[in-house]
């Protein structure tokens, strides 16, 4: 299965509500960025145990390890979790970065160092939101 059906089997297992929220965003970060290479991540570690929750990815950068080792990776990540949708901004240095320079535009989010996360998007600004995965991606508005 290729990473597009992975991420159309992902997002279609999803109840319903989530599942359409899930959809939008996905396609509104991919009208950003139609060439950005996708990720899936299905949760499992190298010993297939569940460690965290699937996630798709968008574009691509070399993250560095304090320890001096890297490795390729996405540069936005969106996830469905319990409690609603994260998004995920990797390869911010600055951890108060999001949270003050979109943190009183957004709407309903909490926003941690490089991590999004909101109910529903219904009650995010829809312009922040596309404005902070456009910088993340390195793409126009």
């Amino acid at each position: 299965m290729n990473v597009h059906e992975q991420i159309a089997r992902y997002i279609s297992d999803l109840p319903r509500s989530k599942s359409e929220e899930m959809l939008d965003l996905h396609r509104r970060i991919t009208s950003m960025s139609p060439d950005c290479r996708l990720w899936f991540l299905d949760g499992r570690n190298a010993d297939g145990k569940v460690v965290s929750n699937p996630n798709i990815g968008y574009g691509a950068q070399m993250i560095r390890y304090a320890k001096g080792g890297q490795r390729e990776f996405y540069k936005v990540g969106l996830s469905a979790n319990e409690s609603g949708i994260s998004i995920y901004i990797m390869g911010v240095d600055d951890k108060t970065y999001l949270a003050e320079t979109y943190g009183s535009r957004l709407g309903k989010a909490t926003i941690t160092g490089y991590c999004i996360r909101f109910r529903t998007a219904k009650g995010l600004d829809a312009g922040v939101l596309d404005e902070i995965i456009a910088e993340a991606l390195g793409v126009a508005t």
